[in-house]
């Protein structure tokens, strides 16, 4: 393990020298693990205090912040003090075994991260933090466990964070049930709203749907843009190809939340109650990765259509 931590380190110095040097610190006092870039805050990953892991803030290309400050801070000039729960960027669900991840309120279950994070930078330059979870009811009893690995980079004047999460059914069989209230999800700075007193926002997805029409409905990604702090800047999410229901159903709203969620088919696509249900099988495993992009320009400029048949692997 060391030895191969020290190869790791190696390559990202000669992969500094050509990019921006990522690096990645635990700050064990305060529960998080800050990234840079260039020396420079990229994001934190708060693995404790709160009620699911948060990634926050996270700042974008010319260094504006792209979500929502509210309720991780006090609130910036324009975010509205709605849905405490939605903080910066996280992964739940709002039924897992009947327990709802999604809300925080007395009665919701708590995703506790165990131990302290790993960290480390790969050979093409992007930090690494890997976290490991137990999924708690109210009053603590396990409903699962997960692994997730967070990796940030830059990649042709854009910052991104992939996420993936494998959940594992470590106490018996895990359904996730067919909710609306999920499941990873954003709350992006008001600027980028479709809605609100600040909001200089406009959306669109992958089937060239626009605006609130993109709700619920099945894309391979989806793309909030609009001018913020005198900058066009945007927000895109990528759902992978090897995703459970991919193209996935997207929990997409004009107040700024983004989410992908795939089941929540009863909410989105009018089918029966429960057609979105999931069951991993106990001792089973599902993963879920996610790409989120942080890019100069709106979805035509970014080019976020090819930008995701790149990571996907060249999927059409």
């Amino acid at each position: 393990m060391i030895r191969t931590t020290i190869l790791m380190l190696a390559a990202a110095v000669v992969a500094a020298a050509e990019g921006p040097r990522m690096a990645a610190q635990l700050q064990e006092g305060d529960g998080a693990v800050s990234v840079t870039i260039d020396g420079q805050p990229f994001t934190r990953l708060v693995y404790r205090g709160q009620a699911k892991p948060v990634l926050y803030p996270i700042i974008g290309p010319g260094g504006v912040a792209m979500t929502r400050h509210w309720p991780m801070a006090e609130a910036a000039a324009g975010e509205e003090k709605d849905h405490p729960h939605h903080k910066s960027l996280w992964f739940t669900h709002g039924d897992v075994n009947g327990v709802d991840f999604w809300a925080e309120k007395k009665e919701a279950g708590t995703i506790m991260v165990k131990g302290k994070p790993g960290t480390a930078v790969r050979s093409d330059g992007a930090a690494v933090v890997v976290t490991s979870e137990e999924w708690l009811a109210p009053g603590g009893k396990r409903i699962c466990s997960s692994q997730t690995t967070v990796a940030c980079g830059v990649e042709a004047g854009a910052r991104f964070i992939d996420y993936a999460i494998t959940i594992v059914a470590t106490d018996g069989p895990v359904k996730f049930g067919d909710t609306k209230e999920g499941t990873m999800g954003l709350r992006s700075h008001p600027a980028l709203n479709l809605k609100g007193s600040v909001a200089r926002g406009k959306c669109v997805n992958s089937e060239g749907e626009t605006g609130g029409a993109i709700w619920g409905r099945a894309a391979k990604w989806v793309d909030y843009s609009g001018e913020v702090e005198g900058k066009v800047l945007g927000i895109a999410c990528f759902d992978h190809p090897g995703n459970l229901r991919h193209p996935t159903t997207w929990h997409a709203r004009d107040y700024g939340l983004i989410a992908a969620n795939p089941f929540g088919l009863s909410d989105f696509q009018k089918k029966p109650k429960g057609a979105g249900d999931h069951v991993i099988p106990a001792g089973e495993k599902l993963t879920l990765s996610y790409r989120w992009l942080f890019h100069e320009g709106d979805a035509v400029a970014a080019d976020i259509a090819g930008r995701w048949q790149k990571w996907a692997g060249g999927k059409p």
